[in-house]
């Protein structure tokens, strides 16, 4: 980036921003939040990423980095990726030009990056649990440090946060919990926390008519008696005003403040000033607004939560919109459930990135969205499969991850015929370590009775779908790639395994998405003379029959391409299962992402660090081959 880009944001280019924000006056704050803004949308519109929830938090964040020394004291973000500001605050500024950029800093708070990012948080609803943590190691040894949870944009649908609230509040354990409440997730928010918090929300109604009341009465005679008996009464009042208002949080161990303008800066330092000296569990609720500053991420604040590129004068995107898994699985729901009405889909917060917005629509008493909670997503759909519904559970591969106790004791050992529907599985890109899908396949192959398929096109997917809503012998689940299908668009899904081409150097076998990769080495490898067979496999639960790994290994050559981890991966058993049979083999080579967390880029670039992509896996087995 030019100078003369890094040198036009004003105060926010000052190198000390950090140290002299105590001593800004609310104009100056007020400047330098319309410059984060600035900021946020100059960057984020080159690189993509998460828009909305950051521009919501910018006077929050400005408010605790005025409060607090990220250095010493725990700032904890949930979810992190409404962490932006808090990376430009604490001298990230100028790599924004490189966010969730392969090589370049993540979009989550990430320990390993700065020592200001207390934790990583890029699931949600974990951080009052962390908070918690940090807060009993502090006083066990004797350290004096503040310990925040900034916990919002959904993360308090999640049960874990309500097991840490319980826990916090009753430990006594000082420590601040700030509410960022902008009413919304990625889609708009779900559940009974949400119409707890509307209740909420009319507070300053109540304490703006007790102000007015107070003064109305302190200018009539005997006013001051009247004034003493209804503070006195002010339990009665606040009960006959506001009805269980805040009995939740207080009734669990937190003084309560607010709410308060989450948009106010000096408002929301005086309520946490105040937390800070009351040395016990302490909710401060602010209220905010999603997209805030940008008309289109206000009108729309679910699609301008994550973005690619875009254009800020127009909001449009960039990349051009093209058929994807997610849309073309709500598609096939939606023709599913015409033809069967026991069908419904129960998804975790996010209707529209599983491509589930039409069926909401269409059949909405048969679609539950039961907020940030993956485990009580698998175990309800569970209880409606007993009953003899046909849930399908539509989850991302990474959250999926919170589920697996559930999967093996309410579904896989009653043999329920649970759907999951498992998007985003693989390599997912800019999000990195915590959004890569690169574990289901070994978790999910070890559960017996599990069944594990994986469409490498949309017609796949749509013959799989219909195989699966009718599948009766316990669960079964489909995992498909965030993005579009490849070359490779037939529908070959009618075996649990099957070659799309013969040869006889060497087979290349792989599954999902990664087909396209294994098709263009064997391409490469027919360029430069060596015959290379392709297998697909569809039933990656399936034994591997005597006949199918004679014809695996018939040339001594095997290498398999998958975009998951070593441990539990398709390679691995095959290599085991030869390795057990003591079938002759000259080499067998394993293409995955090893033992390692994926960094984050881009798709097509994570694929060459791993030596996944066709050229590298062609590569290295002509390197074999001529050795």
């Amino acid at each position: 980036m030019g100078k003369e880009n890094q040198t036009r944001y004003g105060l926010l280019d000052r190198e000390d921003i950090s140290s002299i924000l105590g001593s800004l006056s609310k104009d100056n704050l007020d400047e330098l939040c319309s410059e984060i803004r600035q900021f946020l949308l100059d960057h984020v519109s080159q690189t993509g990423g998460h828009l909305a929830s950051n521009l919501g938090a910018v006077e929050l964040t400005v408010a605790l980095h005025r409060c607090f020394d990220t250095s010493c004291d725990r700032l904890i973000f949930d979810v992190g990726h409404q962490c932006y500001t808090h990376k430009i605050l604490t001298g990230r500024k100028n790599q924004f030009d490189q966010l969730r950029q392969f090589g370049g800093i993540s979009g989550f708070l990430k320990p390993a990056e700065s020592p200001h990012d207390a934790c990583i948080t890029g699931h949600a609803s974990g951080s009052i649990s962390v908070a918690q943590g940090m807060a009993h190691a502090r006083t066990l040894q004797h350290e004096d440090y503040s310990v925040v949870a900034v916990i919002g944009d959904g993360a308090l649908t999640g049960g874990m946060a309500y097991e840490a609230l319980n826990s916090a509040g009753a430990s006594k354990e000082p420590l601040i919990i700030v509410l960022n409440d902008n009413n919304m997730s990625i889609d708009q928010n779900v559940g009974a926390m949400n119409r707890h918090l509307q209740h909420l929300r009319i507070r300053p109604k109540y304490l703006r008519m007790k102000k007015d009341v107070k003064q109305a009465l302190s200018h009539v005679p005997g006013g001051g008696n009247a004034v003493n008996f209804l503070s006195k009464s002010k339990q009665a009042v606040k009960s006959a005003v506001l009805p269980s208002s805040i009995s939740m949080f207080e009734q669990m161990g937190f003084t309560y403040l607010g709410p308060v303008d989450g948009h106010d800066v000096l408002a929301v330092c005086e309520l946490l000033e105040i937390a800070k000296g009351m040395r016990k569990p302490v909710i401060i609720h602010a209220l905010t607004q999603k997209g805030r500053g940008y008309s289109f991420a206000e009108e729309k604040p679910n699609k301008y939560h994550g973005v690619s590129k875009f254009d800020v004068a127009t909001g449009l995107s960039f990349q051009k919109s093209t058929p994807n898994f997610s849309a073309e699985f709500g598609k096939e729901m939606v023709r599913l459930a015409a033809e069967n009405p026991k069908i419904c889909v129960i998804t975790a917060a996010m209707p529209s990135g599983t491509g589930l917005s039409q069926f909401s629509k269409k059949y909405p008493k048969r679609f539950f969205d039961v907020g940030i909670a993956e485990e009580h997503a698998v175990t309800m759909a569970c209880g409606m499969a007993k009953q003899g519904l046909r849930p399908v559970c539509a989850l991302y591969s990474t959250f999926l991850q919170r589920s697996y106790d559930l999967l093996i004791h309410d579904a896989a050992i009653d043999s329920v015929p649970l759907v999951l529907a498992i998007d985003r599985a693989g390599i997912v890109g800019e999000d990195g370590a915590t959004h890569n899908g690169v574990f289901d396949v070994g978790f999910l192959r070890q559960i017996p009775g599990m069944t594990l398929l994986a469409p490498s096109s949309f017609a796949e997917m749509r013959s799989m779908l219909q195989t699966a809503v009718c599948h009766t012998t316990g669960p079964i689940a489909l995992r498909y790639p965030r993005g579009g299908e490849g070359s490779y668009q037939a529908d070959n899904s009618g075996s649990d395994c099957v070659c799309l081409q013969q040869g006889t150097d060497i087979v290349l076998v792989s599954y999902g998405i990664m087909i396209n990769e294994a098709m263009e080495a064997a391409a490469i490898l027919r360029e430069n003379g060596v015959s290379a067979a392709v297998y697909k496999i569809n039933n990656l639960t399936a034994d591997f029959s005597n006949e199918l790994l004679s014809q695996i290994v018939c040339c001594g050559r095997l290498a398999v391409i998958e975009d998951v981890v070593h441990a539990g991966s398709i390679g691995q058993s095959l290599a085991e299962e030869i390795g057990r049979q003591h079938i002759d083999t000259e080499w067998i080579r394993l293409f995955n992402t090893g033992s390692s967390f994926a960094p984050h880029g881009a798709v097509r670039r994570i694929y060459e660090y791993y030596h996944l992509d066709g050229k590298s896996v062609a590569g290295t087995c002509l390197e074999a081959i001529q050795a």
